[in-house]
Order: C-alpha cells, then structure tokens, then sequence
C-alpha cells in the first residue's frame, strides 16, 4: 500500500464552532509543515466518497481494537482504488493524539506498471458541520493554477452503525453426553443476533489437535459466510461455560473486528478438560455453552456490495 504524504487533524471539540478552526487545522507533508491552507464551507457534498458514522463515540470506543483507527472500503477514482482511514481519537505515531486524523491511502494493487509510478492527486478532506449544514474542507495552498471541475453526484458511500439494543442477544446450547464425544468438532443451531445468523463451534479436545487439554469453542457467521469485500464486522460478545452447581462460570469477553475470510472469533484454550471434567459438567454428563452479545455493527454500501 502507498499512503499519502498529506495529513489533516480536526480537534473534535471545534469542529461545530467554525470561527475557531482558523487555529486549529494543521496540514503536513513529510516532516515540512504548511500553514499557507484553504478553508471554507461548501453544501455540495464531496463527490469521490463519503463515510457517515451513526454514533462517533462508539467508533472512538471500538476501535481501540484495530489500531485506533477505522478503514473504508476500497473506492475508485481517477482509475485507481483508494480508501479513506480515519484515526476518531488520534494517530499518535503521527503526532496526532488530540484530533481526529484523516488519511487517504492508494491501493498499490491499481498499478499496472513496475516500478510504481508517482500518482499526483489533488486531496480535498471534509467534515460535515450538522449546525451550518454544510461540508468544512481543507486544501493545500502551496501552488497556485487552476482546474474547472464539475464534480459528479456522489455515488460510492458507507454507513457504519453499531446496534447495542439487540433483540434476544443471548444463546445458550447444550451439549450431552460430552465425555462420550468422539468427533473433532461440532456446531450449534444457527441462531440470530443482530440481523446476522451465527453458529457455535466447540472442539472437545481443542482445535490444534496438537494435544487433548484443552477446550476450544469460537463463535462464526452461520452457513460458512464471510464478511462482504472489503467488510468490516464489529462484535462485542462474551462467550461462557456454565458451571451448573453454582455461578462460577468460565467467560471471556471478545470484542473485535471480522475482516475478510470467517476464520471465526473465539479461544483455542479457552478451558482445561481437567478443570472443566472436575466442575462444568452436569449429572447428565452435558456441557452448557452460552453467548452473549452487546454490540454487533452493521455496514450499508453504495454501490450495494
């Protein structure tokens, strides 16, 4: 991947006082800071991509998981694909912590020459003002010229959300006669939670194979689905062994990001067969597994992917 050398840091808490943001932008390429800058409000919204964020708190909140920071989708434009990578707290390796940092990044895959060769954009960020109704921009000023452009309806777009008020976010799955197992692995019913289907999948003598001590249970997107191209699935659940004379459950908490292929989310030694033959298997001999979601996030595209 080639990253822009540009670099644009928003403070969060001025964004919705525009007589403050004169201070408050900066704007680097390499270690050289420019001061010379464009800013100013337009209502045409920006005509390559747009990403919305339903609530800006959370995204702050769950991606400390992924680096601190989110990334759109691919898009195209100019004949080559781009994303547009958003830092809601900060890049700190980039000076950053403070601000909202915004980045957009070149698919090195949209070269179809070796070597590379230099691809000069012009980069125009955005951030919408819902008081002034209106888009603020920043643009470098260092050259001076002129392009007429007529930009195009914006067409390629996302909405990330993250749903916390989950209908039935729980499932519970028992299963009997587990010392009498003799398969390497086994799933649940496929159960719904957050307008997405999922499955359980346990490993009575764990997922390695490598050796019989532990128990492995992980938690995939049902019927072997995989997140759409480019898609990025956020899930906060806690998966839990049940103890049944009492409620010293065996639990842990995931709260990560799905990209791509389903590898699935879950914990290879999540509990020894020692301590789960000595304390989580009922009279019956059955084994209860339980999961338990908070969040789940939900991603629409444009064009619908």
């Amino acid at each position: 991947m080639l990253k822009s050398t540009l670099k644009l840091f928003l403070p969060p808490n001025i964004l919705p006082l525009s007589k403050q943001l004169g201070n408050a932008t900066r704007m680097s390429t390499g270690s050289e800071v420019i001061s010379t800058i464009v800013k100013k409000w337009r209502e045409h919204p920006p005509s390559s991509y747009c990403l919305k964020v339903d609530n800006f708190k959370q995204l702050e909140n769950f991606t400390t998981s992924s680096d601190d920071k989110y990334e759109s989708r691919l898009f195209s434009s100019c004949g080559y694909n781009w994303k547009l990578i958003v830092y809601p707290k900060g890049n700190k390796k980039d000076n950053g912590k403070g601000f909202i940092s915004m980045y957009v990044e070149i698919d090195s895959k949209s070269f179809i020459s070796e070597p590379q060769c230099e691809v000069f954009a012009e980069l125009i960020f955005f951030v919408y003002n819902k008081k002034e109704n209106k888009y603020f921009t920043i643009q470098d000023q260092c050259e001076f010229g002129v392009d007429v452009v007529v930009p195009s309806p914006l067409t390629s777009w996302e909405i990330l959300s993250f749903n916390k008020k989950l209908q039935k976010p729980k499932f519970s799955w028992t299963v009997k006669k587990f010392s009498q197992l003799k398969e390497h692995e086994y799933t649940s019913n496929k159960f719904s939670v957050g307008e997405r289907n999922w499955v359980l999948k346990l490993y009575p003598k764990g997922y390695s194979r490598e050796d019989d001590k532990w128990l492995s249970v992980f938690l995939h997107l049902a019927d072997n689905g995989t997140a759409k191209a480019d898609e990025k699935i956020f899930v906060q659940a806690n998966l839990r062994v049940l103890d049944p004379h009492g409620s010293n459950h065996k639990a842990y908490q995931m709260n990560t990001w799905q990209i791509g292929k389903n590898l699935g989310w879950g914990w290879d030694e999540f509990l020894s067969l020692e301590e789960l033959r000595k304390a989580y298997l009922d009279k019956e001999d059955a084994l209860n597994v339980e999961a338990e979601f908070e969040v789940v996030s939900a991603t629409k595209y444009s064009p619908i992917i």
